[in-house]
């Protein structure tokens, strides 16, 4: 028995072991710090083209629907529109959620923002 006994005490002797202090409660600092924010940047560059474009196909349509464009681009008026709304709603609400998050607003962060790889 005893014999066990050294061996297996011989075995940790390399290990370098650091005595807790009486006061921690069995915490350490470092689990409380928070990793650094990952800014998904090329999702942030994508949300805006798609913000940008939509918004200019969305004011052009109105422009030929109210009638300050010329009528002969009348046929490009429903295509425009429907393809500008496609890119706004979703470029909007991704540059919205990025502003947010910038900002610190509660309930928003940069991890709601998927990223591309």
């Amino acid at each position: 028995m005893s014999r066990r006994k050294g061996v297996r005490e011989r075995q940790y002797d390399n290990v370098d072991y650091t005595q807790l202090t009486e006061t921690d409660n069995g915490f350490v600092d470092s689990q409380f710090v928070s990793p650094p924010i990952k800014i998904p940047w090329k999702a942030i560059t994508l949300a805006t083209l798609l913000f940008v474009g939509g918004t200019v196909m969305l004011v052009t349509g109105s422009l030929i629907v109210s009638g300050h464009i010329d009528t002969k681009y009348s046929d490009r008026m429903w295509p425009i529109i429907i393809l500008g709304a496609l890119m706004f709603i979703p470029g909007a609400y991704h540059v919205r959620v990025a502003v947010q998050a910038y900002r610190k607003v509660p309930g928003y962060s940069f991890d709601d923002i998927p990223e591309f790889d």
